[in-house]
C-alpha cells in the first residue's frame, strides 16, 4: 500500500492510503474500530468526479481524525463491487463512504460530496 500526494492539483497536503486489492476491505473493517476510514471512489474519466475530487481535497481537514483510502474505480473495479457488498451500499461515482466500527454509517455521491459534512458525522 502506498501513499500519493496532490492527485487533483490541491497545495499537496493531502495524503491518500491508495485502495487497490479486495483483501484491504478486512484491514479497513478492522481499523475502522479504532479511527474512522473515508473511501473516495473516483472515475479518472469523469469530470464531475475530478470535479469532486478535487473540491473534496481542498475542503478536507480531518487528517488527524480519518485514514482516507483512494480507489481509482476504473482500474480496480472489483474492489468497488467489493465495497458495494462489504457496506451495502449502491456503487456511484464519484461516492464517499464513512466506515465505523465495521460499517458504512455515510455514503454519499457526485454533487452531494462535502468534506465539512463528512466531518460533522465523525
Amino acid at each position: 500500500m502506498g501513499f500519493f500526494n496532490n492527485t487533483a492539483g490541491n497545495s499537496g497536503t493531502m495524503e491518500w492510503e491508495t485502495l487497490s486489492d479486495v483483501s484491504q476491505l478486512d484491514d479497513i473493517i478492522e481499523a475502522s474500530k479504532e479511527k474512522p476510514v473515508v473511501i473516495f471512489k473516483h472515475s479518472t474519466r469523469c469530470n464531475i468526479s475530478r470535479m469532486a475530487l478535487r473540491q473534496f481535497e481542498n475542503e478536507f481537514d480531518l487528517k488527524d481524525k480519518v485514514t482516507p483510502y483512494f480507489l481509482d474505480l476504473l482500474a480496480y473495479r472489483e474492489v468497488s463491487n467489493g465495497i458495494s457488498q462489504r457496506f451495502n451500499v449502491m456503487h456511484q461515482s464519484p461516492q464517499v463512504l464513512l466506515i465505523k466500527d465495521g460499517v458504512s454509517v455515510y455514503d454519499v455521491s457526485h454533487e452531494g460530496i462535502d468534506a465539512q459534512a463528512l466531518g460533522r458525522r465523525i
